[in-house]
């Protein structure tokens, strides 16, 4: 309340005229020269006294010296921008040489009528009094003015809504030390010339004036509750301007209370696809989850945790969390525990497990003690040169891994074995898609098998803001003020938000029969290059090519990674079948019997023992058809192995 009203009655004084806050500094100080000469008499005498008659002498003599000489010391110059010691000893020096010319008139030569004591008592009284009213003007004055300065350095911003959640952001930010709000923009014309909390609306088509003009940078979207298709359509408008631009949460988000700073954020990742999310459908989703024993391998990884995140909200009775990474196992576990309560959720277990997915006694160990309803397999290695580099380790975490975590929920009944898998696996060039296929014919052939346990296999694209995936990297090199690296400007992806996938894997499951590999329909395929462009021009911000050699984040090409390809592929024939889901399609896909399959796997352990990458990709190539491996090596361990030998070769000759 206090610095309201500071704030309200200090801002009228700062936007006066300069000549007229010299006036009124002027004036409190005559009004000082008389206060003092009062006050003097009164400490001389101990009584009040009437300053007429003999003592209007000394009032002249206060006024006659002491404004000349403040003038001419420059008390009156800039006078709020004054601040801590040169301030006082200006104040100070002025006031001393007010005081020798005083003095020596009442208090050396004496005037009649007048005690000599005033001339010393009055200039005293004058330095403390002048000198407080400078610190007075200091804190009152002085904290605003700064902050004005400060204020109008500040990135101007522009609210893009002006219904309730922009006003409430308008609030938040009135303070705010990263942007200044200067107004708003609606698409309703009736607000357009209105001012709404102090703040002007305008219409958007006033956008690229109000950038020229006023120097507009930043863009925050509060509009939480429009279409997909009107979000779009603003952001291709933004893409126009050379805005930054942020947004608010969905609706959802935001129902637990008001709006504030914090909110804020880059770009929804959804944004940046440009489409609509399908509504999940709640039957399938609580299917295979609600109030059931659920297990998660590599639940500590981007698609396993967000499995989890989603899990939890379908009132499971247990979720088993099983990583092998102790680190990433209890941050979930944390978080996980945090949303527990915040839903106030007290019947859900959750039990954080060690455990590596290729230990088939510890994953049996864990199935008998619990004994899950429903397996989501999101364990394994998915970044595509790491693996290339490290092919042995990749084919075990990801085949055999399977197979180990496959058999022990056969052993122990459980009803649900849900695979994700990626597309990468279709028509494979490189190990980590070969041995995602592999894990996929894996279970194929055990669900010919098996007459309880149905297990699927869910393939789908790269799922946006997972570790390894291209939108936080551009971020990170977009912050560091480029260059965006890029493989191949040709290269094309589909892609996919992390709870979407999620969600539709949940959802694929419900569905499966037995050996189902399900395939989620993820929409357009997306260039990478498009993807570059866009969130750099939605940061506010230039390429730099040919056309814009001034441009501020160039994008440079590099080479394709040992096994990337250009495009990716969701299905490795042509004959889809339809689901009860609009957005999952079934995949027909042909696979090799298990017991021509478990031959064949016993041959391929061995090669992995032996590190031989040769004999690994050859027998790939004879289970996962239609992969084409790449014929170099780069394997750093075998690299390393080949050198060791070629130096003990040249040394030995």
């Amino acid at each position: 309340m206090l610095e309201s009203f500071h704030n309200r009655t200090a801002l009228p004084v700062l936007a006066l005229p300069r000549y007229v806050k010299r006036i009124i500094a002027l004036t409190v100080d005559a009004s000082l020269c008389l206060l003092t000469v009062w006050l003097a008499y009164y400490l001389r005498l101990g009584e009040w006294v009437s300053l007429a008659g003999q003592p209007t002498w000394v009032v002249v003599a206060s006024l006659g010296l002491a404004l000349p000489i403040f003038i001419v010391s420059g008390l009156y110059r800039a006078i709020f921008r004054y601040s801590g010691w040169p301030a006082l000893l200006t104040v100070t020096r002025a006031v001393a040489i007010y005081g020798l010319l005083f003095s020596s008139v009442f208090t050396l030569i004496g005037v009649d009528g007048i005690p000599r004591t005033i001339g010393l008592i009055q200039p005293l009284l004058l330095l403390f009094t002048v000198a407080g009213s400078r610190i007075l003007a200091r804190y009152w004055l002085g904290g605003m003015y700064q902050s004005q300065l400060r204020m109008a350095d500040l990135p101007k911003a522009l609210i893009y809504g002006a219904g309730i959640t922009g006003r409430q952001l308008a609030n938040a930010m009135a303070n705010s030390t990263d942007l200044r709000v200067t107004g708003f923009l609606d698409d309703d014309d009736r607000l357009h010339g209105h001012i709404l909390n102090g703040l002007p609306v305008y219409s958007p088509e006033d956008l690229p004036g109000l950038i020229e003009s006023n120097g507009m940078t930043d863009v925050l979207l509060a509009l939480p509750s429009v279409q997909r298709n009107r979000r779009n359509e603003i952001l291709e408008q933004m893409l126009n301007y050379h805005v930054a631009v942020r947004t608010l949460p969905s609706l959802d988000d935001l129902a637990q209370g008001k709006v504030t700073i914090s909110d804020i954020r880059e770009l929804d990742i959804d944004d940046l696809l440009g489409r609509e999310p399908v509504v999940p459908n709640h039957i399938l989703l609580g299917k295979c989850v609600t109030d059931k024993i659920v297990l998660v391998t590599g639940a500590g990884g981007s698609i396993g945790g967000e499995l989890c995140r989603q899990i939890i909200k379908l009132s499971p009775a247990t979720l088993l969390l099983v990583e092998q990474s102790e680190f990433a196992l209890y941050n979930l576990h944390q978080e996980l525990l945090g949303r527990l309560s915040a839903q106030d959720e007290k019947g859900i277990i959750l039990i954080p497990l060690l455990a590596s997915v290729r230990d088939e006694v510890r994953m049996r160990e864990i199935m008998a003690t619990w004994r899950p309803h429903t397996v989501y397999h999101a364990a394994a290695y998915k970044h595509v040169p790491l693996v290339e580099h490290n092919p042995a380790e990749g084919v075990r975490n990801n085949v055999l891994g399977t197979l180990a975590a496959a058999r022990a929920a056969m052993e122990q009944g459980v009803a649900d074995f849900v695979l994700v898998s990626t597309d990468k696996a279709v028509r494979p060039t490189n190990i980590m898609g070969a041995s995602k296929r592999l894990s996929e014919i894996v279970l194929q052939a055990l669900a010919a098998r098996s007459s309880f346990t149905r297990f699927c296999m869910v393939r789908f694209g790269n799922v946006l803001g997972s570790s390894g995936s291209v939108v936080p990297k551009f971020r990170q090199q977009v912050r560091d003020g480029g260059p965006i690296t890029l493989t191949h400007p040709d290269i094309t992806r589909y892609f996919m938000t992390i709870p979407e996938a999620a969600q539709l894997v949940i959802q694929a499951g419900a569905m499966a029969k037995g050996g189902d590999v399900f395939v989620l329909d993820m929409g357009q395929p997306v260039k990478i290059m498009d993807l570059a462009r866009r969130m750099v021009e939605l940061s506010g911000l230039t390429v730099q090519d040919e056309d814009n050699p001034e441009g501020d984040i160039e994008i440079q090409i590099t080479s394709l990674r040992p096994g990337e390809k250009l495009y990716e592929e969701l299905l490795i024939g042509d004959n889809p079948g339809v689901t009860s889901h609009p957005r999952i399609m079934k995949a027909h896909d042909d696979f090799l019997p298990w017991a021509l399959l478990e031959e064949k796997l016993s041959a391929l352990v061995v090669a992995l023992d032996a590190n031989d990458v040769d004999v690994i990709k050859v027998m790939l190539k004879q289970m996962v058809p239609g992969y084409q491996p790449d014929q170099s090596i780069v394997d750093w361990v075998y690299l390393e192995q080949q050198s060791i030998v070629e130096q003990g070769v040249i040394s030995g000759s």
